[in-house]
């Protein structure tokens, strides 16, 4: 199995780590616009070598897309029109699916691709960012799977059962709106809070001092890369606007009842909260 993983950062460098650990790929031909990320790339062992993505995608069985959603977007009809008429499958790792399925959806290249969601992260990207089992036992939600072709579903399922994903399927639609609710506004939370805290505490040493666990835990997110998280916020912006509003507006109740020095109230709102201990272990 020859592998092009195109964007060669903290996902596609984590799966490239555990895809040859498991001897799932043979050969893997990185392609990233970043040299820095190609150098460390090769340096690392997380690619056998890189090349042009058309170089890459003519000599590979599979390619990995794992750059930001609107890149992954523009990328795939190219591909597409590339593998057309080949056994080759084109894959996605993007955190929203709506946009790159209306992309895809009248290509008649459309059955090789396989539009997939691995749910794992963490709040650091780059190539050195990559680490081994970033996947094990997380979920892997596939998208649409009625428009890939069986050949081409069925190497993706396999190659998220290496990875130890246990695999969802949704519809475009559905998954984007969940992720805006699960993942999305926790980032744009998080964003948000440190924000907030720099804004306030002009000196570091304050902020660092002062940071318990739930400061650090709720902030982390803050460190996200910009570059990956903005297209994904403007490519899911419906739900994402939907979630914020709903947020917002628990936002002003909690104010409303501080203000009002309501403790009861304040009390009731928090067990009605804890009720999210049902879904989170």
């Amino acid at each position: 199995m020859t592998i092009a993983v195109v964007g060669i950062g903290l996902i596609g460098g984590s799966m490239m780590i555990d895809l040859r650990k498991r001897e799932f790929a043979d050969r893997i031909i990185g392609v990233d616009n970043n040299i820095q990320h190609r150098n460390i790339a090769q340096l690392c062992g997380l690619v056998d070598e890189t090349d042009t993505l058309e170089n890459a995608v003519e000599q590979s069985d599979l390619i990995v897309l794992s750059t930001p959603v609107d890149t992954n977007c523009s990328m795939l009809p190219g591909i597409l029109d590339l593998i057309k008429g080949t056994s080759k499958v084109v894959t996605d790792m993007g955190s929203t699916k709506a946009s790159i399925a209306r992309i895809s959806e009248n290509h008649p290249g459309r059955g090789r691709y396989v539009a997939a969601h691995p749910m794992a992260g963490t709040e650091y990207s780059g190539p050195l960012a990559a680490v081994g089992r970033l996947f094990d036992y997380k979920p892997a939600i596939i998208c649409d799977p009625e428009k890939s072709d069986n050949g081409a579903l069925d190497l993706v399922i396999r190659m998220l059962g290496v990875l130890n994903m246990r695999i969802v399927y949704m519809n475009s639609a559905s998954h984007d709106i969940h992720v805006a609710y699960v993942s999305h506004i926790s980032h744009i939370t998080s964003f948000s809070l440190a924000l907030s805290v720099l804004a306030k505490e002009k000196e570091a040493d304050n902020i660092m001092t002062l940071a318990g666990g739930g400061f650090e835990s709720t902030v982390r997110l803050a460190k996200s890369s910009g570059e990956t998280w903005a297209p994904i916020f403007l490519e899911n912006s419906e739900y994402i606007i939907e979630v914020m509003d709903t947020y917002i507006e628990k936002m002003k109740l909690f104010r409303k009842m501080i203000t009002e020095k309501n403790l009861e109230g304040l009390k009731k709102i928090m067990d009605e909260a804890n009720a999210i201990r049902k879904i989170l272990h």
